[in-house]
């Protein structure tokens, strides 16, 4: 079957659900990662044939995008500052928005690159803030939490994958003991946030296979999370030590106030690139 064609079918199958540029970037996608071709191969060659088993791909991962399933779990990886990162329906495939908050981590730290700094990243899923960390300040010991062992195994691969080396934890900040854990310079967390009034918001690939518990907080008890990682940095962040999270754009203020209330100083919101804020960071 000629590429056009196959292209031409995803069209007719998938248009109602996505968006043409999007199905057409998906099919692109495809064409890199099964056939190791550039996307302009079809304009130079229109009439590019492939064979019957490298079609069974293409109509495999069709089947899949008609699910709805995101195509980083159908090609079962993503790409997060510069890296490779394994994901599957056991963790949330990370955002743009995070990259962002990996970024300020590394920029506040600059002048610090060369100290032996304790970072906890809390809620870790794929691993991307704590391996992110670790390459980019490769003196720090680099600690990740996450509730589910399922997560943390994913992570693991790709720490071992990516090589660094990160002590990885299995707790529920909710009610971990913090007395076992030592103290941290920095902590950073992207914790969930989506209330479920919000899930109207949420496409529908998200809602049906990402991981639930990583995502959504109860209407009436938002800032759950915020809440108990303020508790926890109170005991176990270094005085002057800093602490940065991802936040819901809509309860900046809200979480902002949380964290004077409980007498952190320099409570600090940052824009992301679409002017919400999306990050906060305070110090102990």
């Amino acid at each position: 079957m000629q590429l056009y064609e196959i292209k031409n079918i995803f069209h007719l199958e998938l248009d109602s659900l996505y968006q043409k540029e999007e199905v057409a970037n998906f099919f692109y996608m495809f064409m890199e990662k099964y056939l190791n071709l550039e996307r302009f191969t079809l304009v130079m060659q229109p009439n590019f044939s492939i064979t019957k088993e490298e079609e069974q791909s293409f109509f495999e991962g069709l089947t899949q995008l008609k699910q709805e399933k995101p195509i980083q779990y159908i090609f079962g990886e993503t790409h997060f500052m510069d890296l490779t990162l394994k994901v599957n329906e056991n963790v949330l495939i990370p955002r743009p928005e995070t990259e962002e908050l990996v970024k300020w981590v590394i920029d506040d730290c600059q002048v610090e690159r060369s100290r032996n700094l304790r970072i906890l990243d809390i809620g870790t899923g794929s691993g991307c803030i704590a391996i992110s960390l670790a390459k980019a300040l490769s003196n720090a010991k680099v600690f990740a939490l996450d509730i589910s062992n399922k997560a943390i195994t994913v992570a693991m691969e790709n720490a071992k994958y990516n090589d660094v080396k990160i002590e990885f934890l299995q707790g529920d900040i909710l009610s971990i003991d913090s007395t076992k854990l030592p103290v941290f310079d920095i902590i950073v967390s992207n914790p969930p946030y989506v209330r479920e009034l919000e899930k109207k918001e949420i496409q529908n690939n998200v809602k049906k296979y990402e991981p639930r518990q990583a995502l959504f907080v109860p209407d009436d008890d938002a800032l759950v999370f915020y809440d108990a990682i303020a508790e926890f940095s109170r005991k176990n962040l270094v005085i002057g030590g800093k602490l940065y999270l991802e936040i819901n754009q809509y309860l900046a203020e809200e979480t902002k106030t949380l964290f004077e209330v409980k007498k952190f100083k320099e409570v600090i919101l940052k824009k992301d690139i679409f002017e919400n804020y999306r990050m906060l960071r305070c110090i102990k």
